[in-house]
């Protein structure tokens, strides 16, 4: 028996339709099919590693960048309304300097051929073609953006130190040099894999390979350029000379503070696995703990000492716990962290003053921040680091120190006798911005 349909009856049609959408489905199943097969395979764990590894370092690098930032606001605020062009000028050239040379030989200098030695081979540094694969670890260009920003941090604490008298030419010079033959030669030895590696010597981020090379930089010059006029009277006495602006230097510290996270947690150099990216967020930690117990020490330590409270020592109180803290961020307890950096703070209190003794000039209190603190920031690393001994670290430290003390004393110097690095004193008295660039932070402003 057959099964006769009327064209219209439920039936039929809805056989039809089903009809129709196979029809139509067909295609969209078999083109899904072919992309299912098309699809590319997941990176491999190699190529994810890279790709964390070259992101750890550009964060890093403009973290540190933005730094540059930070020390302009903060010897902007620190100097008198006279002298904040200056300082906003020296701070992007000294940068810019610091990538230029570093690119020219400083980086080749600290990096290539080292091999256990002093320095390694002068000459400008390239890095790969667009579009080059299988470049290592991590990228080329993110490793030479990531020590370079490193080099320009050294530069920026001289200037500080010698604000208010030094004329500009001079200072630019001393950074070319500094930056593109004196910081390589010393980080070459550490991290250029150089004697001083070999040696045992550590320094996790820079205690001493870029702050107390920028200190002992900037307290050659300013023996050598000697104090602000009117700085110290003939009896002795210590004439305060108070900055233009705290708000800018608050603003200069806490950029300070944000750009060390690069600075100490990119010094991990990986981030591509969990154990990198575990010990990054305890170099965080660290940081942080120790800036708070520099500031938190300092603040103590003034009000004890003088019955009030000094910002400018909360400030450089917050600056040195994280110097303090560079040469070793990873390994200390938290109370370890906070203890360094607290002692970081107790140095910068005391050590200003001493600087007045010995009518040693520091507009901005550099050479207690970033030398002395750095000193203490890297003898102290083994103490949470039983693999690092004190005698090592103290070689470093007086090695890295002697090089850079003579050889900066012997540049400026040079300067001095030949060009002359202090602005006269009338010039000085009439301001660096009027007498070397012609333009004034506050115009609106009687100077002083």
């Amino acid at each position: 028996m057959t099964l006769q349909m009327s064209p219209t009856s439920p039936l039929r049609l809805g056989l039809l339709a089903a009809g129709a959408l196979a029809a139509f489905a067909a295609p969209a199943l078999a083109q899904e099919a072919a992309e299912t097969a098309a699809a590319p395979e997941f990176a491999s764990a190699a190529e994810t590693a890279f790709i964390f590894n070259t992101l750890l370092f550009l964060i890093g690098g403009f973290l540190v960048m933005w730094m540059a930032a930070g020390f302009a606001m903060l010897e902007a605020g620190l100097v008198r309304s006279k002298n904040v062009s200056m300082q906003c000028l020296k701070n992007i050239a000294l940068y810019s300097i610091a990538g230029l040379m570093f690119w020219i030989i400083g980086y080749s200098l600290m990096y290539t051929d080292v091999n256990g030695g002093f320095f390694g081979t002068p000459m400008p540094y390239s890095w790969p073609d667009a579009g080059t694969a299988n470049e290592g670890d991590y990228s080329v260009a993110s490793d030479w953006f990531f020590q370079m920003v490193f080099c320009a941090t050294t530069a920026s604490i001289v200037s500080g130190t010698l604000a208010e008298r030094i004329k500009l030419w001079p200072f630019l010079i001393f950074t070319a040099i500094l930056t593109g033959v004196l910081y390589p030669i010393t980080g070459s030895w550490q991290w250029g894999a150089g004697w001083l590696s070999e040696a045992g010597f550590s320094d996790f981020a820079g205690s001493t390979l870029v702050h107390s090379v920028g200190g002992w930089a900037a307290l050659a010059g300013a023996i050598i350029l000697g104090a602000r006029k009117g700085k110290y009277g003939s009896d002795g006495k210590v004439i305060p000379m108070p900055g233009s602006n705290m708000a800018l230097a608050t603003l200069g510290t806490f950029i300070l503070w944000l750009g060390w996270f690069g600075f100490n947690g990119a010094s991990q150099l990986a981030m591509g696995s969990n154990g990198d990216v575990s010990d990054i967020s305890r170099i965080f930690a660290n940081t942080n703990l120790a800036a708070c117990g520099g500031v938190v020490a300092a603040i103590i330590l003034t009000q004890v000492m003088y019955k009030k409270i000094d910002v400018t020592m909360a400030l450089n109180g917050a600056l040195a716990g994280l110097v303090s803290i560079t040469a070793e961020p990873l390994m200390p307890s938290p109370l370890t962290a906070v203890i360094i950096g607290a002692i970081g703070g107790v140095i910068v209190v005391f050590a200003v003053p001493m600087l007045d003794k010995f009518k040693i000039d520091d507009v901005v209190g550099a050479i207690p921040v970033h030398l002395l603190a750095g000193i203490w920031g890297t003898f102290i690393v083994p103490f949470s680091n039983p693999d690092i001994s004190y005698g090592t670290q103290i070689l470093g430290i007086v090695s890295i120190g002697a090089f850079t003390f003579i050889v900066s004393g012997v540049i400026w110097y040079i300067l001095q006798s030949t060009i002359g690095i202090r602005a006269t004193e009338e010039q000085e008295m009439m301001g660096m911005d009027m007498a070397e660039i012609g333009v004034e932070a506050y115009p609106e402003f009687t100077k002083a």
